[in-house]
């Protein structure tokens, strides 16, 4: 199958049951999103999806990308792509060198790379801003050349981690409708957590609720 899946996926943490046993199929260009409070261990299954999981933490269970078995590779190699609540821009950087560092290693000759940059700012809305410095940017420009250096390494499945949970109510509205319209452009199967049921509806895919406790009501969507 193409797209994301995750079969049977299970985590605990010294024993106790934090995840799963989950199984979800994400379709290219679906936005699945997974809802729960704090503390439910959604990021701790985006971390397992993209292999950066803490050694504290057991799990079991299938993932796979394009009915490739990604489980045993390292992040590196898992073509999995992830937006956290920080945007993760490098200081240092200028803007064209951030979008640059997410190219992928076979993109060698200068001119190819820069052209590469310019057409990912242009898509953006941000042209002519390469040689800017990150800590004049926006919010809502950084986290688009966040997204973009993430698109840059061609993933073939998007995981979002709460990233518009630091963006005022306006921003949050414009950056999840580029994001998620990036996404769908590119056919990327796309998994997103969050605690926020504006997230959920913007997305506008299923909804999976994990850590709810029978007796309360459970998050509306």
């Amino acid at each position: 199958m193409t797209g994301l899946v995750l079969d049977d996926v299970a985590i605990t943490l010294d024993g106790r049951p934090l995840v799963g046993p989950l199984s979800i199929e994400i379709a290219p260009g679906e936005v699945v999103t997974v809802m729960g409070p704090s503390g439910s261990g959604k990021s701790t299954l985006l971390a397992y999806v993209g292999g950066f999981l803490p050694k504290a933490f057991a799990a079991r269970g299938r993932v796979a990308v394009d009915g490739t078995e990604i489980g045993a590779l390292p992040p590196e190699k898992r073509a999995v792509g992830i937006l956290f609540q920080d945007d993760l821009l490098f200081p240092h950087l200028s803007v064209g060198g951030n979008l640059a560092f997410g190219l992928r290693g076979s993109v060698r000759e200068a001119a190819r790379r820069r052209a590469l940059v310019e057409e990912a700012l242009a898509q953006a809305n941000l042209a002519g801003f390469a040689d800017r410095d990150p800590a004049t940017l926006s919010g809502g420009q950084r986290a688009r050349v966040a997204l973009m250096r993430t698109l840059l390494a061609e993933p073939r499945a998007l995981l979002l981690d709460e990233p518009f949970g630091k963006l005022d109510a306006t921003l949050r509205h414009d950056v999840r409708a580029f994001v998620f319209a990036r996404a769908r452009d590119r056919g990327l199967p796309t998994l997103l957590v969050t605690h926020d049921a504006e997230d959920a509806r913007a997305a506008g895919g299923r909804v999976i609720e994990v850590g709810v406790d029978p007796g309360q009501d459970a998050p509306r969507s």
